[in-house]
């Protein structure tokens, strides 16, 4: 999954798209760039404060062998550096057809081994609405486990889901 480095995001933000879909290897699609909008914009923030988490904010998942030539079909984060008890929390969004085909799973899979091999991070985090059962059901494939709850200005009631010790695969 290609990194949206600020660079990037910046160009999106001004409607540059074709600079970052030939660095990605994949189109854009106007539906993707308006959804995460206000995402990047927050993520730019974040990373004018802290230079250092630019590797963990925003990448999108790009579905290579759809035999339509690579895609967008959502995007994967962390939601910055891991905090002080060594835990990165992880966030996602589908579009709405690739739900429910393995993709999400695949994509949080790969940012937890990349998290474990290149920064020697283990343990992870999920924030989840109640009554987000897709969500749900992918953190416990994870092997996450339910511990507890918060509410988020934002998003309301989440439900907290945690992995301590998560090794990549081979």
């Amino acid at each position: 999954m290609p990194l949206l480095t600020a660079s990037r995001m910046e160009r999106l933000l001004a409607a540059d798209s074709a600079s970052v879909e030939s660095e990605i290897g994949a189109p854009i699609p106007e539906w993707w760039a308006s959804e995460v909008e206000r995402l990047m914009r927050f993520r730019l923030q974040q990373i004018s404060e802290m230079p250092a988490s630019e590797p963990w904010l925003l990448r999108p998942i790009v579905l290579r062998d759809s035999g339509e030539g690579p895609r967008v079909i959502g995007y994967l984060i962390f939601h910055g550096l891991p905090d002080d008890r060594g835990f990165a929390e992880v966030g996602y969004g589908l579009q709405l057809d690739y739900r429910g085909q393995g993709y999400a799973i695949e994509a949080v899979r790969a940012m937890f081994d990349w998290a474990a091999r290149e920064h020697d991070v283990h343990r992870f985090r999920a924030s989840i609405s109640p009554g987000n059962d897709r969500s749900e059901n992918l953190v416990r494939k994870l092997g996450m486990a339910h511990v507890g709850a918060q509410w988020d200005d934002d998003d309301g009631l989440e439900l907290i889901y945690t992995v301590d010790g998560w090794e990549p695969a081979a």
